[in-house]
């Protein structure tokens, strides 16, 4: 799954050429395919997760669906990110092909129209054969401006592509593709706009002053309004982009025309040196045209600085949106899939952090977008009115999401940490138990053993019901402790030379130890690794006590049996037990006498017996082996008999 993972990372970002997102396409499908294997796979899983549950103690089984829980939610996403790719893939695909198909027709018919005016024919001579050719002229103008936003449109979609593409030779070739659509368009148009000023100097020329004046007169009118000061210029960058081009054609135009203004002056200047009432008409015409002129060349400097000022925005609103939310975007992965820190430290900087991302960045970054984007709606124009409250809507929106994933962390952060605080008062308070009955028992260890075997059973009980209570709180330990690991224990190799003990090394019966709790953790805090040092040393303590306060209950009774001890019967009976083994006396201690000279110590008769399980005791041993003493170090078996 980590494989897969690591293959929708690495492959490359779509490079919007047919061809390659046709290869991509076909990559994106294997990847797919291998997902659904590990689909299988993740069944197999989780079928033997269930089989181990079955199995398990409820620890384990806590564990192991965990586990598979983990495994369900890495393929949930993996498969959610395979789908989502794959409909930005297609996407992709979809809009490369719209690009390709609408760019080769805008180049087609720009061509045809390319052709169609550098075979035009030349300009007529005559006033009415001028005039068609302008009126044809003024009509091809209202064709080619209704082609404008299908040429914006394209070009819109090719600078988008553009800016998402990474593959070198794709970006090249895409930025051919747009420069020479931008190219054809501008050549175009300037060459229509350069026959349609030859036309207006003809006409100019041919002697209407009159058609003249009102052709330049109808120009004005037209250009004034686009370029008055309410005019709203401001938007997204694409759409201010696209009037600052605008404009730029204008300018051109607007220069041109300036030559046949000054053409035009100098022609009524000549013709206005009489008094006639005509030329007093036409110098009146020409200043007003002059006022016209001065007032659309100032108020097309005014936008030049009003577009560039939009632009200066625009750029800064796209910046500022499309980085606050690629930083919602890591903060939102972060916060989705990060992993939280389990100790209470790490915790509580991880809440800090998120408590000054929530509270000062974030918010700040936000009321600054609304900021500007509301002061870009106040002169914005109606094309991108939508497309500007969209992307503050966005903003608010992923923001809120944002911040509720925030919250959410914020609460399971602070779960964790009154779980943690829980788990600390609880230890504490197991501490300070483990604290006080350490205490107590030290103090009673400190007490000399009674002699009587009545207040000896009552201690024996009073540390039973303790001992009881011991094993009781080793729930509650354990409990404690369930967040610690387990520590791996290795296999020891064991030597041919260890393993079967020798004979006289088997004669010795080894002492049980008692079974130390919690022996196998591993304690992650100061605090848990006290209360498993202080509980393991309270448990030895315990049953230290416990063997003690038995050993002397033994050791009571032994004397209160020895006080009628009778040689004889005790004789009786172990010649009786012999005999009830098919043993014979002499056997029995020539396996006691090693050195088989007819003696034995003291010590070998007494341990010896007291090995053989006969039902007696080490004070009627010793009594016994007293009578038997011969010379005060061996003994005389033949007594027995």
């Amino acid at each position: 799954m980590a494989k897969c993972e690591e293959a929708i990372s690495a492959l490359p970002a779509p490079s919007f050429i047919l061809d390659t997102i046709s290869t991509q396409l076909q990559e994106h499908r294997l990847l797919v395919s291998e997902v659904h294997s590990y689909g299988e796979k993740k069944t197999c899983v989780e079928n033997a997760a269930t089989q181990l549950s079955e199995l398990s103690r409820k620890e384990d089984c806590d564990v192991v669906q965990n586990l598979v829980i983990t495994v369900q939610d890495r393929y949930r996403k993996l498969h959610q990110h395979t789908t989502e790719r794959g409909k930005a893939l297609e996407e992709v695909r979809r809009q490369v092909k719209q690009f390709s198909e609408t760019w080769h027709l805008l180049i087609d018919w720009m061509s045809e129209v390319e052709q169609t005016l550098d075979t035009h024919k030349e300009i007529a001579v005559s006033h009415e054969e001028i005039k068609q050719q302008l009126t044809e002229q003024k009509e091809f103008q209202k064709h080619f401006r209704s082609k404008r936003p299908m040429y914006e449109a394209c070009l819109k979609s090719g600078r988008s592509l553009l800016e998402k593409a990474q593959n070198v030779s794709d970006t090249q070739h895409l930025e051919n593709m747009v420069s020479e659509l931008r190219d054809s368009w501008d050549t175009i148009s300037g060459k229509s706009l350069e026959r349609q000023h030859k036309l207006e100097e003809a006409l100019l020329f041919s002697g209407r002053f009159t058609d003249a004046l009102q052709a330049l007169n109808d120009w004005l009118y037209r250009a004034e309004p686009q370029l008055a000061e309410d005019v709203p210029v401001g938007g997204e960058k694409d759409l201010v982009n696209n009037l600052i081009d605008k404009h730029k054609v204008f300018q051109k135009e607007l220069g041109k025309r300036a030559g046949c203004i000054r053409t035009l002056k100098r022609s009524v200047r000549d013709l206005t040196r009489g008094s006639t009432a005509d030329a007093h008409w036409l110098q009146e015409q020409m200043e007003e045209l002059e006022v016209r002129w001065d007032a659309v060349c100032k108020l097309s400097v005014s936008k030049q600085a009003r577009l560039e000022a939009a632009l200066q925005q625009a750029e800064e609103f796209d910046g500022k949106v499309h980085s606050f939310l690629d930083h919602l975007a890591d903060i939102e992965r972060v916060l989705k899939y990060g992993a939280l820190p389990e100790e209470e430290e790490a915790l509580v900087a991880f809440r800090t952090q998120h408590q000054v991302w929530g509270e000062r960045v974030q918010q700040a970054q936000l009321e600054s977008i609304q900021a500007l984007g509301e002061q870009i709606l106040s002169f914005c124009h109606p094309d991108s009115i939508i497309t500007i409250k969209s992307w503050i809507s966005v903003t608010k929106t992923r923001y809120e999401e944002v911040q509720t994933w925030a919250q959410q962390q914020a609460e399971r952060i602070q779960a964790m940490l009154s779980t943690l605080e829980a788990e600390r008062e609880e230890v504490q308070r197991l501490l300070d138990w483990i604290s006080a009955a350490e205490e107590s028992l030290n103090l009673r260890e400190q007490e000399a053993l009674p002699h009587d075997m009545d207040q000896t059973a009552e201690l024996i009980h009073q540390h039973t019901v303790f001992m009881d209570e011991l094993k009781r709180k080793l729930y509650e330990v354990e409990n404690a402790t369930k967040s610690c690991k387990h520590k791996l224990t290795p296999k020891q190799h064991v030597s041919p030379s260890h393993r079967m003990p020798s004979k006289r090394r088997g004669s010795q019966k080894p002492q049980a130890s008692v079974p130390l709790p919690l022996e196998r953790l591993e304690p992650h805090t100061p605090q848990l690794s006290q209360l498993i040092s202080q509980w393991q040393k309270l448990w030895l303590l315990s049953h230290n006590r416990q063997k003690r306060l038995e050993e002397h209950q033994q050791k009571l009774r032994e004397l209160e049996e020895f006080a009628n001890f009778d040689f004889n019967i005790w004789r009786k009976r172990y010649m009786q037990w012999i005999s009830h083994l098919k043993s014979r006396i002499l056997d029995v201690f020539r396996s006691i006498d090693r050195d088989q000279d007819g003696r034995i110590t003291q010590k070998e008769f007494i341990d010896g017996v007291l090995a053989s399980k006969f039902p007696t005791n080490s004070l009627e041993m010793t009594a016994v082996a007293n009578i038997f003493d011969v010379n005060g170090f061996t003994l005389d078996v033949g007594m027995l008999l």
